[in-house]
C-alpha cells in the first residue's frame, strides 16, 4: 500500500480523485487543503477512516509541506485558484497558490526524492478558432489569456525546470473541462442546473458558440491514476474525452434533461476575453498507456450530474447565494 499526498483534496476534481482512489485502490490519502470558498469537507464525507487523513493548510507553508511530503510515497498536485472571472477580478491569489504553491512543493518533493504529479489544465495553450481542425497535444505551443491560465502555464514550466535540472521525478497532465459531482456552484455546468432547482433564469455568457471539450471528473481520476502508475517521467500527457460542445448547446441539454423549455435562460455580458474553443488530443494517453474514458456519452455523463445535484441540495445550496450575488455584481 503507497500513502499518497493529494494537494487540493477538498475541491472539486480533488475530491473527485480521492473518492476514485479510496474505492479503487488500497492506497493511504493524505488530503491537505486551504479550504477556500471552493473547498468543501462535505465532499469528503463517507471515506475510510482507516485509510484517509485530511490536514488544513496552505501549500505555500514550507514547514507544512515538508513534513508532510516525508510521510507519502507520491504527491499529487491539485491545489489551484481556478475560477477565470476571480482572477480577472484580483490576480494575486493565483500567483500565490499557482506558482509559489507548486514551487513549494517541488523544493519538498526534490528534497525527500519523491513521486510529484502536476495536474494542469488546456486553458496554458489558449484558445483555437471555431472552425480550426486542430487539437492541442502536448507540442502546442503555450499561449494563456487570463491570469488565471498564465499561472498554470508559469506552474507546468516550474515543473519541466525541476524534472531537467534537478532530477526531480515528475510527470504533468493538462486536461479539458472537467463536470461531475461536487463541483462549486459557480462553474458552467452546476450554476445553470442550480438556478433550474432555485428558481433561477439559466445565464449564457454572449452567443455561447465558446466551445469547450468536456470530460467527467470520474474519466480525469482515471486517467491520473494511470499516468501516476505508468506515465513516463518528465512528460506530459493531455486528458480528454472527445467531450466538445458549445456552450449553447450544453445549457439547451440541461435544460431538456430537467424538463425545461430549451430556450428558458438569458444572454448575459460576455467574460473580458473569453477564450473560443478547446480541444484536446488525447491519443498519447490511450495509445501509449492504454487509458480510454468510461463516459464517452455526453448526454448519459450530464444526466448522472444533474441527478447529482438534485439529490443533494444540502451540498450547494449554501454557496448558491453568494455566488449569485457576486454574478448580479458582475452583471453577469
Amino acid at each position: 500500500m503507497s500513502t499518497l499526498l493529494v494537494t487540493g483534496g477538498a475541491g472539486f476534481i480533488g475530491s473527485n480523485f480521492v473518492h476514485y482512489v479510496l474505492e479503487n485502490t488500497e492506497h493511504y490519502v493524505i488530503v491537505l487543503d486551504k479550504l477556500t470558498y471552493a473547498g468543501n469537507l462535505n465532499s469528503l464525507e463517507g471515506l475510510p477512516a482507516n485509510r484517509f487523513e485530511f490536514v488544513h493548510g496552505d501549500i505555500t507553508n514550507s514547514d507544512l509541506v515538508d513534513n508532510l511530503v516525508q510521510r507519502v510515497d507520491a504527491v499529487v498536485h491539485y491545489a489551484a485558484e481556478s475560477h477565470n472571472d476571480n482572477s480577472l477580478v484580483d490576480p494575486r491569489p493565483f500567483l500565490d497558490t499557482n506558482i509559489v504553491g507548486t514551487y513549494t512543493l517541488l523544493e519538498a518533493v526534490r528534497r525527500h526524492n519523491k513521486r510529484f504529479h502536476h495536474v494542469s489544465t488546456d486553458e496554458v495553450y489558449g484558445d483555437l478558432e471555431l472552425d480550426d481542425p486542430n487539437k492541442f497535444t502536448s507540442t502546442t505551443p503555450y499561449n494563456p489569456s487570463s491570469p488565471y491560465s498564465s499561472t498554470k502555464a508559469a506552474s507546468d514550466l516550474l515543473v519541466r525546470a525541476w524534472v531537467r535540472s534537478f532530477g526531480v521525478q515528475a510527470t504533468i497532465s493538462n486536461c479539458s473541462n472537467n463536470y461531475g459531482p461536487y463541483q462549486h456552484v459557480e462553474k458552467f455546468i452546476p450554476r445553470q442546473i442550480t438556478n433550474v432547482l432555485a428558481g433561477l433564469t439559466p445565464k449564457l455568457y454572449g452567443t455561447g458558440e465558446n466551445v469547450r471539450d468536456w470530460i467527467h471528473a470520474d474519466d480525469h481520476s482515471s486517467a491520473v491514476l494511470t499516468i501516476l502508475n505508468n506515465g513516463t517521467i518528465g512528460e506530459t500527457y493531455l486528458i480528454g474525452a472527445d467531450g466538445e460542445r458549445n456552450n449553447k448547446d450544453v445549457i439547451e441539454e440541461i435544460l431538456e434533461i430537467m424538463g425545461q423549455p430549451r430556450d428558458a435562460y438569458e444572454h448575459v455580458i460576455d467574460r473580458p476575453g473569453h477564450d473560443l474553443r478547446y480541444a484536446i488530443d488525447s491519443s498519447r494517453l490511450r495509445e501509449e498507456l492504454g487509458w480510454t474514458p468510461k463516459y464517452v456519452d455526453f448526454h448519459q455523463g450530464l444526466q448522472s450530474t444533474v441527478q447529482w445535484y438534485m439529490d443533494n441540495e444540502a451540498w450547494w445550496g449554501p454557496q448558491k447565494q453568494a455566488t449569485e450575488t457576486r454574478y448580479a455584481e458582475q452583471g453577469q
